[in-house]
């Protein structure tokens, strides 16, 4: 049995402080997945702090603590679409962000490129791709978070890939010709 299992063992028994070591184990990971989401660090901020009130509230429901981690991933994703469904906006960025992302040296661009392309994504297939290749979870493990099924996670992988390939190589060519 690892650490974080036991860790998790007696954060179900009742333990906070147990509890708490799991949640700054996992903290930056949540960050970076409700951003991706969110798309501002309030709002990520605020779907962390959501969803780790939630885990804390229904810790003693996990079935199987060697999933702890994707459990939590689980309610996080299924809090930031809560609040994207009560929020339903679109983010605009000012012109002055706007001016110093496209004054920014290429390898910055090329980060921003591939952002954007991935936020123009279907929600279904950002996820996959997000958990796929940022966090290295294998497919089993996408499909028990998302609910879905192995066999649709590798389509929405494939389908992503395409659309990603497509979009990013119009934005190459657009801007190498112009």
């Amino acid at each position: 049995m690892t650490d974080s299992t036991q860790l998790v063992y007696t954060a179900i028994a009742g333990d906070e402080h147990a509890f708490e070591q799991l949640i700054i184990h996992e903290g930056e990971k949540l960050y970076k997945i409700a951003y991706l989401h969110m798309q501002n660090k309030e709002d990520a901020l605020d779907v962390v702090q959501e969803a780790t009130f939630q885990a804390f509230l229904s810790i003693n429901q996990l079935k199987e603590p060697s999933f702890f981690s994707t459990w939590l991933v689980k309610i996080l994703i299924h809090t930031a679409y809560k609040m994207l469904e009560k929020q339903k906006r679109t983010v605009q960025l000012p012109h002055e962000t706007i001016q110093f992302i496209l004054e920014s040296n290429q390898s910055e661009k090329a980060t921003i490129d591939l952002s954007e392309a991935l936020r123009n994504l279907n929600a279904d297939y950002r996820n996959c791709i997000t958990l796929y290749y940022f966090y290295d979870l294998p497919i089993k493990t996408i499909s028990n978070v998302l609910g879905k099924p192995p066999s649709t996670i590798k389509t929405h992988l494939r389908r992503a890939k395409i659309q990603l390939k497509s979009v990013l190589r119009e934005e190459y060519y657009a801007k190498r010709f112009i």
